[in-house]
């Protein structure tokens, strides 16, 4: 059973954004001051990637934990209330996101999924952020990966 009533489930729902969220707009400042520049949530790709770095071909994808399913993460929760609407709901989001994930290979892009309890992370430990920076600097300039995440 659900704590909240319709009304303020229905409220707190619409609030919920999909661009120019806070993780994404930490990784973003982050990237542009480390003189990286990029195209923001760029539709001419599928999936419209939060950042693509045209010269390196490669797509970012700042991914909430909950709504993209992070294995394994605490944060990748199954609702208790309405599982027969939420459990098809995010599986429905993780097999998109595969098949994105895909289109965009075949295209010659390399994909980077930061996922938001890294970034959660990295706001609270320096030294942590400073190895993510490091991680996402060699895969834009320097690896081969098709994927990666982080």
């Amino acid at each position: 059973m659900d704590i909240k009533s319709p009304e303020e489930r229905s409220k707190n729902m619409s609030r919920i954004k999909n661009e120019r969220t806070k993780p994404e707009m930490f990784i973003r400042t982050m990237l542009y001051r480390h003189g990286l520049r990029f195209r923001v949530n760029y539709s001419e790709l599928p999936g419209k990637p939060d950042l693509y770095f045209i010269r390196q071909k490669a797509a970012v994808f700042i991914h909430g934990c909950y709504w993209h399913r992070h294995p394994g993460c605490k944060y990748a929760y199954t609702p208790k209330s309405n599982q027969e609407f939420w459990i098809p709901k995010l599986e429905g989001n993780r097999k998109r996101d595969e098949k994105v994930i895909k289109q965009l290979n075949e295209q010659g892009i390399r994909v980077l999924i930061i996922w938001e309890c890294t970034v959660r992370a990295m706001l609270k430990n320096e030294k942590l952020r400073e190895n993510v920076l490091c991680e996402i600097l060699n895969f834009l300039n320097e690896r081969n990966d098709v994927i990666m995440n982080i």
